[in-house]
């Protein structure tokens, strides 16, 4: 069983900070349905948009406070590929497989230029956090829920456990007692979602009351059980679905029941995804009405859909 205690013994331990640390440089070295347990900022009609959030420790018996998960969004002559990677769980994935033969198709060719602007990996980390302030949606204050985020954030917390000053001393955002609030602030930059101005508070206890800071770490989501295998699709099917999208191939006769289930399928991942309403409608429309094209680029509307699929991956990612 976990031992509460145990965590708050490990607070005033350099140590931990340590191995976080190395965690990171192991990843950096290291390649549903809409899910109530997810808490997503929100920007205002003005452009902006802003939350107090706590990091959160390490659920249960698990070691690392966060978790992270490659995906894949794009759209090509068949529709839209929005998938997990198989490569978050270090098994082979038919897009990487597909990516690599494109690459290797050398300096500015068509296929480089198709997976640096498309189909390359996205990377996304999930952590527990403690809502102080949500402006937004106040019902959400004093609550714990997942949070999704991107590189960005991730680099922050990073500066945060490794300072670029010496003259700043560093913390495990993560830790209960010796902390910081992450002041969230968005703004719209060039029409995409910008994280530039969010910091670190400085170090104080979520709560001064240890009973009550069990129970919030008791409420904490397992961060193992996201990447867990079953959260993947087979190699298999990610290939078929791979290959439709692609135009490399035609979709088998299903009945009407299926097809409706992969739509909502598709539609859902979407959903958890976007950012603004025009995303999800964009993805319905493009999956039930999609004709099959010759080239991924060789029109205008084609044009201004990878304009549009930059800023969909843009979402993705943060």
């Amino acid at each position: 069983m976990a031992d509460f205690s145990k965590l708050k013994k490990q607070s005033n331990l350099g140590s931990l900070t340590s191995k976080l640390v190395k965690e990171v440089e192991k990843l950096n070295s290291g390649s549903g349905n809409a899910d109530d347990r997810l808490w997503k900022p929100v920007m205002g009609k003005d452009g902006v948009g802003s939350a107090v959030i706590r990091f959160l420790p390490a659920p249960g018996d698990e070691e690392i406070p966060w978790v992270k998960m490659w995906h894949h969004g794009f759209k090509g002559p068949g529709g839209w590929y929005i998938e997990n990677s198989l490569t978050t769980i270090g098994q082979t994935d038919p897009l990487a497989e597909y990516n690599r033969e494109r690459w290797q198709e050398g300096e500015g060719s068509e296929g480089q230029k198709f997976v640096r602007n498309q189909s390359k990996r996205k990377l996304s980390y999930y952590s527990n956090i403690y809502v102080i302030k949500d402006p937004a949606n106040p019902d959400n204050e004093g609550k714990v829920f997942l949070f999704k985020y991107g590189k960005k954030i991730f680099d922050k917390i990073l500066n945060a456990m490794q300072p670029e000053f010496d003259d700043e001393k560093p913390i495990n955002p993560f830790d209960l007692w010796e902390g910081a609030n992450f002041r969230l602030k968005i703004r719209k930059v060039e029409g995409y979602w910008n994280y530039d101005k969010s910091e670190f508070d400085s170090p104080e206890p979520l709560l001064d009351d240890d009973d009550a800071l069990e129970a919030i770490w008791k409420k904490e989501y397992s961060l193992a059980a996201i990447t867990a295998p079953d959260q993947f699709k087979s190699y298999e099917d990610l290939k078929k679905r791979l290959d439709y999208v692609l135009g490399l191939s035609k979709p088998a006769q299903r009945s009407s029941v299926e097809e409706e289930e992969e739509y909502d399928s598709y539609a859902s991942k979407a959903s958890k995804a976007k950012s603004e309403e025009d995303v999800l409608k964009e993805l319905e429309s493009s999956y039930k009405k999609s004709k099959p094209v010759s080239k991924f680029t060789s029109t205008k509307e084609e044009e201004d859909d990878d304009d549009y699929m930059k800023k969909f991956e843009d979402l993705l990612d943060d």
